[in-house]
């Protein structure tokens, strides 16, 4: 059974481009999450409130603009296991009958998160009960599909950049919620390109962000660094890989894919060949 979240967008969710800003896209799939777990859950309050993030995966399909009309979100539970569990999204709007771009619906994304129980005052994962495993399995659909894991960066990176923690980034216990670590990537992935092409001549909008939690990020005076590199340049994309540490400790790492993005025509486009002579020039493309 798939549960349906009506989401309220705000003005102040858009981007420079009117979009709905990737970042944002998280945070909707956290309050669906949430709302399915409160709504539906019989009794596992703790898992509403006592989750952590383990791994996003999430596809970014088409634009959303601002509507005064809440933006539907569906989710599922795609694979229970000892103690991490796997929850599907899509997020649309039902379309008109003979416009849906997805059958009778447009879809602007697709996502999985894989979650875990978390003893807070113990800093440590635990097991799914029974209980909770009962509530957790009217909402299951499964899909063992593989899950793709993020790999070390390479010992070259493209760029650093500090990330200081804000104190409004800190959930109740204390960690720094999972949908900052998006907004972090894009601090770093904004102050990459800028650094290599500082004249901006393109735009480029997020077709999937990849983003594996090892360990938390905390409130404190002094920045984390942001390691990123770009492993690849395509046609009209490229990829950059990240790494948020504390000293040497890997703390998160993530894989952006950005397409490059004609404003005017609102279509992906292939950046002009300064732009892609700098980028291929900084990269450090896989073996």
């Amino acid at each position: 059974m798939r549960h349906r979240y009506e989401c309220p967008m705000r003005w102040a969710d858009l981007d420079q481009l009117g979009h709905v800003n990737n970042v944002v896209y998280v945070d909707y799939l956290q309050e669906a999450r949430v709302d399915l777990l409160r709504a539906h859950g019989r009794g596992p309050r703790a898992l509403a409130e006592g989750l952590v993030v383990v791994r996003h995966e999430v596809t970014y399909l088409k634009p959303l603009t601002f509507d005064f009309k809440p933006v539907s979100i569906e989710c599922w539970v795609t694979d229970i296991r000892a103690a991490t569990f796997t929850m599907a999204y899509e997020v649309f709007h039902d379309a008109p009958a003979g416009d849906g771009a997805d059958g009778d619906r447009v879809v602007y994304l697709r996502a999985t998160t894989v979650l875990t129980p978390f003893v807070f005052a113990e800093e440590r994962p635990r097991r799914i009960t029974a209980e909770e495993r009962a509530a957790l399995e009217p909402h299951l659909e499964p899909d063992r599909g593989p899950r793709r894991r993020t790999p070390a960066l390479p010992e070259q990176a493209t760029s650093t950049y500090p990330i200081h923690v804000r104190f409004s980034d800190v959930d109740v216990y204390g960690h720094v919620n999972n949908v900052k670590y998006f907004e972090y990537l894009q601090e770093s992935r904004i102050s990459l390109i800028a650094e290599l092409v500082p004249l901006r001549q393109f735009s480029v909008v997020v077709a999937q962000t990849d983003v594996d939690y090892l360990q938390p990020l905390l409130f404190r005076a002094e920045p984390y660094e942001c390691r990123s590199a770009i492993t690849r340049v395509g046609t009209r994309s490229m990829t950059v890989e990240s790494e948020i540490l504390d000293e040497r400790r890997v703390l998160a790492r993530a894989r952006v894919v950005v397409v490059f993005f004609d404003l005017a025509s609102g279509r992906s486009t292939e950046p002009n060949a300064e732009v892609r002579d700098a980028l291929v020039a900084a990269s450090h493309p896989r073996d």
